[in-house]
């Protein structure tokens, strides 16, 4: 039996939180592996909607083991907030069903601060950061000077450790005129919050490890998208983590091979959240029929999502540097209704046409999209829960589709209700 290990294949807000709750039901861990409470996931089971950041989705279903991992940055306040905001929903969590890597980097408040600070002063230039300190957290766990879960239980390292942050970045707000952060009110902060979260805590890889060997299913879930890569995606505006497959290993502290089938989620249009290329957006009445069809708003940030046509120029290079198995194609239903479609095919570029999106940044602002159009359908694809159910001009875009991005068609979603996708293939028998 596979692991199986679900990334976004363009720039986040795929609909990954839906697919990861369906396969749920058929892992016996879910392991979040990267990234922070930037993330947003939303799931709709029966009448009940579930909004996460930082918990992994398998979280709303009993008998899942969820695990935080070593490669996700944990703001302990944000995740008691959605503890507590999940258990007013009827969710049960505790220390036997929700595990946190002890290594595992904390957000403290001085680095949405920070993080707040930098992106006012981009001016013009904004990344398109949540604020919430995702950022500077990563970069003091390169540089060295993090604090982690596990120092919460040590006095005296915590104490040396937050003297040395207090001193980086106050030295950084000074020089931008900016009030600095309170190191007694951070000091007592951490020690209330300490006995909250510790419980929580452990040695993520030795468990999974375990688990692993006694023949239990993972499921890895990645948070944003491989085009918000930090080396592979459209660079500076990406998060601050690999968002690759590759690093659910690294992340979770197993090896490579424990990553398994590799899921793309891809959405059948294109929508990013703030600043950066998008070649085929339509910033125009498609754009907002895509966005109000398909309630194109940010689970975590509330900001309205850019929308597009679909590009497969993109979602071929993901499939290529993630090692993408196959994809799990959702919100087909917002294309219903569409005369015609149209689909990227190729970048037009100082007057050549190219297969990929280039790594330089005014190379990737300057690129043209070159098109191709689809028959599009009158009938509704939404909640079909077979092939047969699907108009046949859907089905063409489909395997059109496929056969651009070079990768098949695994799972179908035709609606945000965990049951209507359709099967073709269980990544988890492959």
């Amino acid at each position: 039996m596979a692991n199986v290990t679900v990334v976004g294949s363009q720039w986040g807000d795929e609909g990954k939180g839906k697919i990861v709750d369906w396969l749920s039901s058929r892992a016996d861990v879910v392991v979040r592996y990267q990234g922070g409470h930037n993330a947003g996931h939303t799931l709709v089971v029966g009448n009940q909607v579930y909004k996460l950041s930082l918990l992994p989705s398998g979280i709303v279903r009993s008998g899942k083991l969820s695990v935080i991992g070593n490669g996700v940055v944990v703001d302990p306040w944000a995740l008691l907030k959605e503890i507590e905001t999940l258990r007013g929903m009827g969710v049960e969590i505790g220390p036997d069903n929700l595990l946190i890597a002890e290594n595992a980097v904390l957000i403290l408040p001085m680095h949405g601060v920070v993080d707040r600070v930098r992106e006012e002063a981009r001016g013009p230039h904004k990344i398109g950061t949540t604020g919430r300190g995702i950022g500077p957290a990563y970069e003091d766990k390169v540089a060295r000077r993090a604090i982690r879960l596990c120092d919460l239980a040590d006095p005296d390292v915590l104490d040396y450790k937050l003297d040395q942050l207090l001193l980086h970045h106050n030295a950084f707000l000074r020089g931008m005129g900016a009030p600095e952060v309170d190191g007694d009110e951070v000091r007592t902060r951490l020690k209330e919050v300490a006995p909250k979260v510790l419980p929580y805590a452990g040695v993520v890889w030795e468990r999974l490890d375990e688990l692993r060997r006694a023949g239990k299913r993972i499921l890895f879930e990645g948070a944003q998208g491989m085009m918000l890569d930090v080396d592979h995606g459209t660079y500076p505006f990406v998060t601050s983590s690999n968002t690759v497959a590759s690093q659910a290993a690294t992340g979770a502290g197993l090896a490579p091979g424990a990553v398994g089938f590799v899921l793309g989620i891809t959405k059948a249009y294109t929508t990013r959240v703030g600043a950066g290329p998008f070649p085929t957006e339509q910033a125009n009445e498609i754009g907002d029929r895509l966005g109000e069809r398909g309630r194109e708003f940010g689970t975590v940030t509330g900001r309205k999502r850019r929308c597009g046509w679909f590009d497969a120029v993109l979602v071929r290079q993901a499939v290529k540097t993630g090692g993408l198995n196959g994809i799990a194609f959702t919100k087909l239903d917002v294309l219903d209704g569409f005369e015609e479609l149209k689909v990227c095919t190729g970048y037009r570029y100082q007057g050549q046409v190219i297969q990929h999106l280039p790594a330089g940044q005014t190379a990737q602002a300057s690129v043209e999209p070159v098109y191709e159009t689809l028959q599009g359908w009158s009938e509704s694809t939404q909640g079909a829960r077979s092939w047969a159910d699907l108009p046949a001009e859907a089905v063409k875009y489909i395997r059109r589709v496929e056969e651009l991005i070079e990768a098949p068609v695994t799972l179908l979603s035709t609606s945000p209700e965990r049951d209507d996708t359709i099967l073709m293939r269980d990544p988890f028998e492959d």
